[in-house]
Parts: structure tokens; sequence; C-alpha cells
């Protein structure tokens, strides 16, 4: 699994509408939205017909229209959205439960390279459909909090807190399981 460039817009949309909420914006413009992460005005537009399409997102036209997440983001999850937009999670279409396709092995039940490749598309399932974008919402806005930098959307010039004192990391190596975000949700305090 590969995430492409429109699943990564897609996700980065949604959490940007996500913080816009947070921070009492009504509507966000497809300029805003595409200026404030550097996308393709017209390729994000589409992108967000997609997520508009999936129910996750609503549209409102007009001079002042925009867009807003029509859902609460603690409903979408990860997983969700990058197959919404991506398709399968699955390395290879053996292993996919959500689009099964055989492979041309010819000994599917003991073929080693389909278990390992089972195990893989676990991996990346478990991580993604644990995650909801309600998390990755808060553990942006809290590291920019940390940070002193203003969230997007919110007003002009606002500061969220005072920077923190910059100190050396000295937690230990996370393994692929125990990832950033896990750590972040977990042990993070502001």
């Amino acid at each position: 699994m590969k995430l492409s460039k429109r699943g990564e817009y897609a996700l980065r949309s949604l959490i940007n509408l996500g913080i816009a909420a947070e921070v009492g914006r009504e509507l966000v413009q497809v300029s805003e939205l595409a200026l404030n992460e550097q996308m393709p005005v017209k390729f994000l537009e589409q992108i967000l017909q997609e997520l508009r399409a999936a129910g996750w997102v609503q549209s409102h036209r007009g001079k002042f229209g925009g867009y807003r997440l029509s859902v609460d983001p603690r409903s979408i999850f990860i997983g969700s959205v990058v197959r919404a937009i991506d398709g399968p999670l699955a390395p290879i279409g053996c292993v996919s439960q959500t689009a099964y396709c055989p492979c041309s092995c010819p000994d599917e039940e003991h073929c080693g390279l389909r278990m390992l490749m089972l195990d893989v598309r676990n991996a990346i399932a478990g991580i993604l459909d644990r995650y909801t974008l309600a998390d990755v919402i808060d553990v942006t806005t809290r590291k920019m909090k940390r940070d002193g930098v203003a969230l997007p959307f919110s007003a002009p010039g606002k500061r969220t807190t005072a920077p923190a004192a910059r100190k050396r990391s000295t937690s230990p190596r996370l393994s692929p399981t125990e990832g950033v975000v896990n750590q972040l949700l977990g042990d993070y305090s502001i």
C-alpha cells in the first residue's frame, strides 16, 4: 500500500477542516485549504467532491461558501478514508478483505509470500483502523499549541500558547506498533 497524493491531500484536508471547526470557523473555502497546505486548487476540488460523496464533508455554494466536516471526526477512521480514496490496503490482491483478487500462485493456501503480505496488510489495517480523524486533529493541535504555532484558520496573529522550551527527546526509539501517534495520544500532555 502506498498513499497517493490524492489520499494524502484528502487526509490533510479533513484534518484542516477539523481544526477549522475547533477554532470556530463555520466554512473554509477551497482556495484557503489549498493555500494553507500548498495544494493545487482544481485537484483539491475533485478530492473534496469525493469526500462529500462519501458523506464526510458538506459544501455550501456562494460567495461566502466553502466546506466543513459533516460528521463528528471521532466517527471517521483513517483506514476508511484511505480505502475510499486509494482502494484496498493490501499490498497484493489475494490478501485484500475488501477487494480480493486471486493471484498467480498455484497453491494460495500454502504460499509463504501470501502469508507475509497478509501480516503486512493486517499491520497496516490495524494501525489505520485504530485512529480516527479526531485523534489526528488532537495530536496536530496539541503539538502546534505546544510550539506556539497559530492554528490554521484561527484569527490572524493569534497565538495559541507561549512557545515551550525545547528539550532534546529522551524517549526510546519506537517500534512500528508503538507509533508516534499512539505515543502522543497516550503519553502527551500540555
